[in-house]
């Protein structure tokens, strides 16, 4: 993947999932993600309407748009590879500090099991950057 879009994850823009419900329509999440040896990483808890479309048909779509610069934007279409346990927290702690700046997930429900998809890019579409001049 390109440097330009691995910088797009490491910073605090919002990533957006699209997954494909049971008839076939679009669902989409804005989530804290990640990139990290090749694969986006998106943390969220288990029973999400994202897992159980994810369960059903692992094919996603996934965007991140610099807040920065919302010329600066990529999108992907990848397959959840994985999907790995973070019932202690460590990804979702990792994630509120970079989205943050503080050392743990404050949002934590009783019952709640975190959980991180593994997405496999497979298609990437980057914005070509753009001069802006002044007219």
């Amino acid at each position: 993947m390109e440097e330009k879009t691995k910088k797009l994850f490491q910073k605090k823009n919002i990533v957006f999932i699209a997954t494909i419900m049971k008839d076939g329509s679009p669902q989409l999440s804005p989530v804290w993600a990640n990139y990290d040896s090749g694969y986006i990483l998106i943390n969220t808890a288990e029973g999400r309407i994202k897992h159980k479309n994810i369960l059903r048909d692992p094919r996603v779509a996934v965007s991140v748009v610099s807040n920065d610069q919302p010329l600066d934007m990529t999108t992907i279409r990848g397959t959840v590879e994985e999907i790995i346990t973070d019932y202690d927290y460590t990804h979702a702690d990792k994630l509120t500090w970079q989205y943050m700046g503080q050392k743990h997930y404050p949002f934590k429900r009783e019952n709640e099991k975190r959980i991180i998809l593994k997405i496999k890019p497979e298609r990437v579409f980057v914005m070509p950057e753009l001069k802006l001049t002044d007219s």
